[in-house]
């Protein structure tokens, strides 16, 4: 058995800027409905890891707020 190359692989490297406009591609173009049924699902799968990429993002900078609000009152 082979081992694929996962095709998403490259969004773990993506700034969620980047992440965020393809996503709203993907979205897009699914809505369209003109792909294969093959075509939606890869599609599909993309959209959920770069989803989930922008949700990493977003949750990182929600901590370092929340740790540089914390470090504030901390010397008041």
């Amino acid at each position: 058995m082979s081992a694929e190359k996962d095709p998403n692989a490259d969004v773990a490297k993506m700034s969620y800027e980047q992440s965020r406009d393809e996503l709203v591609k993907v979205v897009a173009e699914l809505e369209q409905g003109s792909v294969s049924l093959e075509a939606s699902l890869a599609l599909w799968e993309r959209g959920e890891a770069l989803a989930n990429q922008c949700e990493s993002w977003l949750t990182g900078a929600r901590k370092r707020l929340d740790e540089a609000i914390e470090a504030k009152k901390a010397k008041a």
